[in-house]
Formats: C-alpha cells, sequence, structure tokens
C-alpha cells in the first residue's frame, strides 16, 4: 500500500474550511467597524461606562420632574418601573445610537433651567451600585437629552418623536400597575 508524500498540497475541503474562516473573520471585522460608527458620537457623548447602563442596566426607571423649589433642584414627582415595558429593548438601542440625534446641536455651555427638564431615565445596576441618570426635555427646540452630572447637551432629532410616543403611552400603563 503506497502511503502519501508528506508534503502534500491540502485537499479542497481543507480549503473550503480556510476560505470560510477568512471570510468569518473580515465579516466580523466590518459588522464591527459599522457599529462603532453607528455609535461613536454617542459613546464619546455619553462616555463608555454610561453607555453601558443605558444598554445594559438590568433596571430602568422613567421619572417625571419639576422643579423642587431651590434653584438648581428638581424632584422626581413620579416614579415608574419601566425594566419591562413594551419598547423598551428598543429605546435602548435608540439612546445610543448617533441618526437618533441632531449632532449639529450640541450645546455644551448655556445650561437649560431646570424647569425645562420634563423626564429622567434612571438606569441602575443594584448590585454595583452604579447609576446612569439621563434626563430629557421634550418640548424646546425638539427637545433635548443631557446627562447628569456631565457637561453639555444634545438636541433630540428623530429620537424626540418616538420617545414623547414612547412616554405617552407607558406612563398611563405604568400608574395602572403600580399602587401610589
Amino acid at each position: 500500500m503506497a502511503h502519501a508524500p508528506a508534503n502534500q498540497s491540502l485537499r479542497p475541503g481543507s480549503l473550503i474550511v480556510v476560505a470560510i474562516l477568512l471570510v468569518g473573520i473580515a465579516a466580523a471585522t466590518v459588522a464591527v467597524a459599522y457599529q462603532r460608527l453607528q455609535t461613536h458620537r454617542c459613546l464619546d457623548f455619553y462616555g463608555p461606562e454610561a453607555a453601558r447602563q443605558v444598554a445594559k442596566a438590568p433596571r430602568v426607571e422613567l421619572w417625571q420632574l419639576a422643579p423642587a423649589g431651590r434653584p438648581g433642584r428638581l424632584v422626581a414627582t413620579g416614579r415608574h418601573d419601566v425594566t419591562s415595558a413594551k419598547g423598551i429593548v428598543h429605546l435602548r438601542r435608540g439612546l445610543v445610537e448617533d441618526v437618533g440625534f441632531r449632532w449639529s446641536e450640541v450645546g455644551l455651555a448655556g445650561r437649560l433651567p431646570e424647569a425645562a427638564w420634563d423626564y429622567a431615565l434612571v438606569f441602575s445596576n443594584p448590585t454595583l451600585d452604579g447609576r446612569t441618570t439621563i434626563v430629557i426635555d421634550l418640548e424646546a427646540d425638539g427637545g433635548w437629552l443631557a446627562v447628569q452630572g456631565q457637561a453639555g447637551r444634545v438636541a433630540l432629532g428623530r429620537l424626540g418623536s418616538g420617545l414623547a410616543a414612547w412616554i405617552a403611552a407607558t406612563i398611563p400603563a405604568a400608574d395602572k400597575a403600580e399602587p401610589r
């Protein structure tokens, strides 16, 4: 019985496996680059930890805000657990995609008055004592979003109308489900 030489070239099946691996690596590289292009402004605006909280925090609350009577203070007049609310997965995704905002309108100076902020979305991880609070103004110039404790705000673009509709649909549902 004859044995094949030790320097035998690759079999056709081996070439197919190598080609599939190379195509997979190329596809993964393109997918990572595409994802980065879709979210790089949000990552810069929020910061990596806050963006991670928005995308993955195990608890999400929607707070209705009002001025507290003292300058510079807001109080939550209503708190709603929206962790499992209809549409929350899409909202989280929209909050970290660049396309939902008008990046030409980023306010770095000139804070909005406290009365301008209508709602807050609080993303928290109780086991890590981590919390990210995003404040939202739905009325002025199409709306604004800011991260509590960070400088700057960004104008809500196409995300604004969807966010307003989601809040309007979610708060009545939350009011019915939670006793006061």
